[in-house]
């Protein structure tokens, strides 16, 4: 079977145009969060999976259980993927749309691990160097992982800069034994 990301590649696209002809990115990412979060549930799974399961029924399902979040065009994505047996992939279409949204909007996100938590002036400066880097708005999401020692392990788009004491270490270790 080919890979769930390059069958929900074309969903994604067609989803991202419809939104951006529409002027309704933020609409259509809050859209399909909801669909990729009811399609990873395990109960939902096992309602898509069974055939005996009528498609209207399933289709209702989802139309229920996100509510007031899907629009008309939201629907009638949801039917399409219903009759083309796409349902499972909604969260990798979710993902890659959220790629698309950001490259179009020019923003990444990013992520700071550090040993201990940041100050907002900490936080700032790293929002700061990585926009003049990426030249690109970000979104900063913290976490603390007291194990990394010390320092901090940035990750934004594909860029990883790792100045965690461990990492430190363990080049100090391997040149030690060259």
């Amino acid at each position: 079977m080919a890979e769930k990301s390059t069958i929900a590649r074309p969903y994604a696209q067609a989803a991202f145009d419809i939104a951006r002809d529409d002027g309704k990115l933020a609409g259509w990412s809050e859209m399909l969060q909801a669909l990729a979060a009811v399609a990873a549930d395990p109960a939902m799974q096992a309602v898509i999976a069974d055939p005996a399961v009528d498609d209207e029924v399933v289709n209702g399902l989802f139309f229920d259980l996100c509510g007031n979040v899907l629009d008309d065009k939201g629907r009638n994505f949801v039917r399409v993927l219903t009759e083309n047996g796409r349902l499972e992939v909604l969260p990798e279409i979710a993902a890659l749309f959220e790629e698309q949204r950001a490259e179009a909007e020019k923003t990444v996100a990013a992520e700071v691990i550090s040993a201990f938590p940041l100050s907002d002036a900490q936080q700032q400066e790293i929002v700061a160097a990585l926009k003049k880097r990426l030249g690109r708005d970000v979104s900063l999401e913290t976490k603390v992982d007291a194990s990394i020692v010390g320092g901090a392990i940035v990750r934004a788009g594909d860029l990883v800069i790792d100045a965690s004491v461990n990492s430190q270490l363990e080049k100090l270790a391997a040149s030690m034994m060259r």
